[in-house]
């Protein structure tokens, strides 16, 4: 039996393993699955919203709008492609790997800021998944469909890494032709307003922030985009699942950005799902529904890969505790349950709460990404000593690693002055015009001092990086 057989043979059985190491007998998978897992489980509405935040927010033209997601895709995507290829050579989720940059009670923090990144995410596409199946079905309530497509999400993670993997593989096909069908009706049957180019038009504070908005789009895959690796063979070809992510991620990214921004830049009045259903007219129904099974595609993933984290939490506290099948339903149950709740009772105001919830979340996400980049490609080149992950002292890791605590903390605070959120504004970024650069100098100062510390990392660490 062929490795694609395998896959595709066990893609209707539960997966028993969580966040223990993959034996190297279960490996399978070829890098193209990377590409369709990736493109198939953005082309969703939530990334469509998105990508609108560029004109609705950030009062783009389509033009400058276009320009900033693509940018932002392209720079963003680097580094979760580069978080990709990390999995086929552990073989554990990314945020356990995370014990060997941060110790093990270091890395609780990181872990469980990521916990509450998936909380934001899952809520926010129930919403949305809600609101516009109710906005083609009105009979149903937003409340049922929220229910609905939570279900639909919590099936796929019930069975796992497999099955999601074959889910998204279709949608790839599916999404795809939808979305390349509803742009030509929009264009060629609805038609674009005569000064559809000339509406909006640039200022600096909003195409920066649309750049930072679309590479956090790609940077909040990085904790758990090497979970969808790491079932594949390690001898696998790294710059092929580099590759194989970064084309899929980008360009399952930008197109639906792009149908955002052309409707924002139509739709003067009203939101945007109603937009997109005025404009695609009696083609309105097949689009919310497949965006929708695309939302539950995309959740499934965020709701696998939460329950990953909360199992790992547990798992750094009970070292013995190896967490199987159960643990991972029964979690995923009892998460739906709160993000159900959170979802229905905060569907209000849901797009001012979106912008705030990813633009606090870049924060906090990108001094992490450069350490773990940098440990794992600089300083340990790639080689670490996995068991130590499971050890409640950490093994050769211990219980904290210092430095990389206070790079982390390091890459938060300076990132403060060039903060522009409407809660908060640093004065950085008062005097560059409302323009969010915060990331960049993040990565930026945290890069370069995390590798400098760490040069003198104590030998019986460095040994495990020979």
């Amino acid at each position: 039996m062929t490795n694609s057989d395998k896959n595709s043979a066990s893609a209707a059985s539960v997966e028993l393993s969580t966040i223990q190491p993959i034996p190297l007998s279960e490996r399978h998978g070829k890098p193209r699955d990377l590409f369709t897992i990736w493109f198939g489980s953005n082309i969703m509405l939530l990334t469509v919203i998105t990508g609108a935040l560029a004109v609705s927010i950030f009062h783009l033209s389509f033009l400058w709008a276009t320009v900033a997601v693509l940018i932002g895709n392209l720079a963003g995507g680097l580094f979760m492609a580069l978080h990709s290829a990390q999995g086929p050579q552990l073989g554990v989720p990314q945020m356990v790997q995370t014990r060997g940059q941060f110790g093990s009670y270091g890395s609780v923090l990181v872990v469980a800021l990521v916990v509450l990144m998936y909380i934001g995410f899952l809520a926010s596409n129930l919403v949305l998944g809600g609101q516009s199946l109710h906005a083609i079905y009105s009979p149903i309530s937003t409340d049922v469909w929220i229910i609905t497509v939570a279900v639909l999400s919590l099936i796929a993670t019930a069975f796992g890494y497999n099955l999601i993997h074959a889910y998204t593989k279709v949608m790839s096909w599916v999404s795809g032709i939808i979305l390349a069908a509803t742009f030509v009706w929009i264009i060629f049957d609805y038609g674009l307003p005569a000064d559809f180019l000339s509406r909006n038009g640039f200022n600096t504070g909003g195409f920066l922030g649309a750049i930072s908005v679309a590479a956090l789009w790609q940077l909040a895959y990085a904790p758990y985009v090497s979970d969808y690796s790491r079932y594949m063979p390690k001898d696998i070809s790294e710059r092929s699942v580099f590759w194989c992510s970064y084309i899929g991620c980008v360009l399952g990214s930008l197109f639906p950005m792009i149908l955002g921004i052309l409707v924002s830049i139509c739709v003067v009045e009203g939101d945007l799902i109603t937009g997109i259903v005025n404009m695609t007219g009696g083609f309105s129904s097949i689009v919310i529904i497949v965006f929708a099974l695309g939302i539950a595609a995309t959740n499934a993933m965020n709701l696998y890969c939460g329950v990953l984290c909360t199992l790992t939490l547990g798992q750094t506290f009970f070292p013995r505790w190896s967490p199987l099948s159960g643990a991972r339903i029964l979690t995923a149950i009892a998460t739906i349950l709160i993000e159900i709740a959170i979802a229905i009772y905060g569907q209000e105001n849901f797009l001012a709460n979106y912008t705030n919830f990813i633009l606090m979340l870049l924060y906090v996400l990108v001094p992490w990404t450069a350490i773990n980049l940098v440990d794992y490609y600089l300083i340990a080149h790639g080689k670490y000593d996995v068991p130590s992950f499971f050890r409640r002292d950490g093994g050769i890791y211990g219980y904290f690693n210092s430095r990389a605590i206070f790079c982390y903390v390091l890459g938060i605070v300076v990132e403060i002055p060039f903060m522009a959120t409407a809660i908060f504004t640093g004065p950085a970024a008062n005097a560059l015009g409302g323009a969010d650069i915060s990331w960049i100098v993040g990565l930026i100062v945290v890069s370069p001092v995390y590798y400098l510390m760490s040069r003198t990392q104590p030998a019986t660490q460095a040994a495990a990086y020979k």
